[in-house]
Order: structure tokens, then C-alpha cells, then sequence
């Protein structure tokens, strides 16, 4: 028997490879949008809009910490955008958890992926594994769900490697969370550009 030799590449990154070069449509998921765009973009509030228009009540998941009081203003910012009909839950590193435990009737936003990376490499959590939860919780989840993440790809080579490898699994991740979407947005400047799906 001839030998094949092995993927480098670990095994849900393969499984993403797959899935984008032969473009099987049946596992994508299209109550699920992704909404991506760099740092004051609009992608927030984007999504935010996109949530409101599906039938309350709906689900806000923060994945960011008041850790300091930039970050408090930034919390409280968005807080000041949503109403009562929204509900509010932390989920810092679950966010698999967080998902699934979301009733079917509510449209969950999920803000943001980049602030949940950063907090699984800061807290030194598997990220493959955190990753592969993500996506089974979200193939599993048929009701309309809204991720929000950052576009780190566009600026200039990070100095450091830690921060060139967090751009990379953010790249990676995006992409992976994108082959699993119906709807792909892009908002540039506060304009979004559908680049998968429709409106």
C-alpha cells in the first residue's frame, strides 16, 4: 500500500480546506450570518441592525471584560444602543456554551470573535478544541445567529510574533466560521458589502 503522506495542517483546519475547495453547500448554515470589518467600521452597529430586524427577544453575547476603563466606556457604549428587549450574556471563553444554552425562539449576536480569541490565548485555552466546539454548537443552532469579528488582515505585518500568530488564527477562524455561513458581510466604513448571500 502506498503511503500518504500526512496533512500538516491540524485536523479542523483540514476539514475548513475541504470544505472551501469543493464548496459543499450542504453544511453551510443560513441562519447564520457572519459580520466582519476593521476597528470602527460599523460592524456593531451593523449587526445590531440586522438582529432587530428578526422578531424579539434577542440575545446579546459579550465576550469582552471590563478589564480597564477604556474597555468599560466601549462596553457601556454599546450597552447604551440596546433596549429592554434585549438580554444580556457574558461569556468571556464559552462561547460554545453560550450558544447552546440560547432558546430557539431568540436571534443571538455574538460580539465579537476577535475579543474571544484574544481571550482564550491570554488565559492559554486549547483553541483548536474552543474552535471545533464553536462550530458544532452553531451547526446544531437553527435559529438566526449574528457573529460579529475583525478583519486583521488588511494592516501592516504585526512586529511581534505573538500578535502575527493572533492575526493568523484570527484570519483562520474567520475563514472557518465564513464556510460554515449563509450571509457574509463586510462593512467598510459603515457601509455593508454583502460578499456572501443576500440582504
Amino acid at each position: 500500500m502506498r503511503n500518504v503522506p500526512r496533512s500538516p495542517l491540524p485536523r479542523g483546519e483540514r476539514a475548513h480546506k475541504h470544505r472551501v475547495c469543493f464548496g459543499i453547500e450542504s453544511l453551510e448554515n443560513h441562519s447564520l450570518t457572519l459580520v466582519l470589518g476593521g476597528a470602527r467600521s460599523g460592524k456593531s452597529r451593523t449587526a445590531e441592525a440586522m438582529t432587530m430586524a428578526t422578531p424579539a427577544p434577542w440575545i446579546y453575547v459579550a465576550t469582552a471584560e471590563p478589564f480597564d476603563d477604556e474597555i468599560r466606556v466601549r462596553i457601556d457604549e454599546h450597552k447604551s444602543r440596546r433596549g429592554d428587549d434585549w438580554e444580556t450574556v457574558d461569556a468571556p471563553t464559552d462561547l460554545a456554551g453560550a450558544i447552546e444554552d440560547a432558546p430557539d425562539d431568540c436571534t443571538v449576536l455574538v460580539d465579537c470573535l476577535t475579543i474571544w480569541l484574544n481571550n482564550l490565548m491570554f488565559r492559554k485555552i486549547d483553541i483548536e478544541t474552543a474552535i471545533e466546539n464553536l462550530e458544532a454548537a452553531l451547526a446544531k443552532r437553527d435559529a438566526p445567529t449574528v457573529l460579529v469579528s475583525n478583519e486583521v488582515g488588511f494592516g501592516i505585518v504585526p512586529a511581534n510574533a505573538e500578535a502575527r500568530r493572533f492575526r493568523d488564527l484570527q484570519g483562520r477562524l474567520n475563514q472557518r466560521i465564513a464556510a460554515m455561513a449563509g450571509r457574509v458581510v463586510l462593512v467598510v466604513a459603515g457601509i455593508p458589502v454583502f460578499v456572501k448571500g443576500t440582504p
